[in-house]
């Protein structure tokens, strides 16, 4: 299966796809011994021998690592932070698989994190195209009215561009009450900003479903692989193969 050599190098680590391009253009890249200056460029990770300075990155792993992490609040999804802020990597000791968030969860947001190191798989699931659904809990200021919950359900006008529709009920009333919203894109901070643009802002979200994962009772910080069935569906709903999972080499979770 082929992909542009920059998204090649970008999956296996070795660089941001930006930094690949530069390595790309500076001609340090070799694709089965010829050294390639031109910006996508088609390669196939699996059986072309890429090559960085004269080393050949590893194809992708014919095991998969996938698990599932509950990000607590206050902890950003990326492996390093230029600000000195606590990052996922803090939360991964004792796993020795180099892997990534597939999508994202802002700073202030909490809940279901899924990781891997297959990245064909990882990208696929966050293509607006693979429809694969998120569920969230956000608890909101004030109390949304049945117009307002039948419009986020319709999609609301953010960036010029209506939301798709989505699943919203209220599951816990009062003052300000639990709403557990349903959708299938991801955009930048989409459930608060879909909140706030009816008028309620949101005081705490938590993802609690993504795709057929469940976040469960795992607690805040812990980790847990994911189950055969589990990733199974993950390839389905990716549109494709991956490679077969395994449990990373970890401390009991």
């Amino acid at each position: 299966m082929s992909d542009r050599l920059q998204k090649a190098l970008a999956h296996a680590g070795i660089a941001s796809r930006r930094a690949a391009e530069r390595l790309i253009r500076a001609g340090r890249v070799s694709v089965n011994g010829e050294v390639v200056v031109a910006l996508g460029t088609k390669v196939d990770p699996e059986h072309d021998a890429i090559r960085v300075d004269g080393k050949r990155i590893p194809p992708p792993p014919a095991h998969a690592t996938w698990l599932a992490l509950h990000k607590p609040r206050g902890v950003v999804t990326t492996l390093s932070d230029p600000e000195g802020r606590p990052t996922i990597r803090d939360l991964l000791r004792g796993v020795r698989t180099r892997v990534y968030p597939v999508g994202r969860l802002d700073y202030d947001s909490e809940g279901l994190l899924l990781l891997t190191d297959d990245g064909r798989v990882a990208r696929d699931l966050m293509h607006p195209s693979s429809g694969v659904e998120k569920t969230y809990l956000a608890k909101v200021r004030g109390v949304p009215d049945a117009e307002s919950l039948r419009r986020l359900a319709r999609g609301v006008p953010l960036d010029g561009k209506r939301t798709g529709p989505a699943r919203v009920r209220i599951v816990k009333r009062g003052e300000n009450p639990w709403l557990e919203i349903v959708i299938a894109e991801g955009r930048n901070r989409q459930v608060r900003r879909m909140l706030l643009a009816e008028g309620h802002p949101v005081q705490r979200l938590r993802r609690v479903a993504y795709g057929g994962v469940s976040l469960g009772t795992l607690g805040a910080g812990d980790l847990r692989p994911l189950t055969a069935r589990e990733i199974d569906g993950l390839r389905k709903a990716s549109g494709g193969a991956s490679p077969r999972a395994r449990a990373p080499r970890a401390p009991s979770f």
